[in-house]
C-alpha cells in the first residue's frame, strides 16, 4: 500500500522540505495522486499545507501539463482556502498553466489574484499577486487601470519587499501609459 501523502508531508522544522520530494517523485510516477496531494490543503497542520505549496510547483516545474487538469479546483476550492500558502502559490501556478488556461479560467484566476491583492495582508501573497498581476496588465488595459492604484498603495507599505515590487511595477505599467 502507498504510504500517506499527509503524513509524509508533516514533521520535521518548519522551514525544510521534509520529505517533499518524495511526494513530488511519487505524485510525476502516478498522477492520479495529484487529487489526493491538493487533499492536503485541509490538514490542519501549516507545515503539510506549506510543503503541498512547494511539491505543487515542483510538480509543475518537472511536468506542467498535470496542474492544467486542475486549475478549476484551484481556483474554486483552493482559493477559497484562507492559507497564505496557498493564495502565494496560486499565483505562479497560473502564470506557468497560463498559456493552456481558457479565457474563462484567466479571467477566473485574476479575479481570484485581485481579491487576495486587495484583502491579504502576507507579504509573500502580496509580492505574488504583484508580479502575477503586472505581468498580465502589459496586455490587458482594463487590468492595467485596476492595478495601478493598487501599487500606488502599496509602494507606500511598510514592508520593504512589498513597497519595492509595487514601485517597480508601478513605474513599468506607468511608463507604458505615456
Amino acid at each position: 500500500m502507498s504510504e500517506d501523502f499527509e503524513r509524509m508531508l508533516s514533521g520535521g522544522h518548519p522551514n525544510s522540505l521534509g520529505r517533499t520530494i518524495e511526494v513530488v517523485e511519487t505524485v510525476l510516477a502516478v498522477p492520479t495522486r495529484m487529487d489526493e496531494l491538493l487533499g492536503c490543503y485541509k490538514s490542519q497542520d501549516g507545515v503539510v499545507r506549506l510543503r503541498v505549496s512547494n511539491a505543487l510547483r515542483r510538480v509543475q516545474a518537472r511536468q506542467p501539463d498535470l496542474i492544467v487538469p486542475l486549475i478549476d479546483k484551484l481556483i474554486e476550492e483552493i482559493g477559497a482556502l484562507d492559507q497564505a500558502s496557498a493564495q502565494w502559490t496560486l499565483p505562479k501556478l497560473f502564470e506557468g498553466a497560463h498559456a493552456e488556461m481558457s479565457e474563462m479560467q484567466r479571467a477566473r484566476a485574476v479575479g481570484l489574484v485581485k481579491r487576495n491583492l486587495e484583502v491579504h495582508s502576507d507579504w509573500i501573497v502580496l509580492n505574488n499577486s504583484i508580479e502575477y498581476l503586472a505581468t498580465l496588465a502589459n496586455d490587458y488595459d482594463a487590468l492595467k487601470d485596476w492595478l495601478l492604484p493598487h501599487l500606488s498603495r502599496l509602494s507606500d507599505e511598510p514592508r520593504k519587499s512589498v513597497a519595492r515590487r509595487a514601485g517597480k511595477y508601478l513605474g513599468k505599467l506607468e511608463a507604458k501609459q505615456t
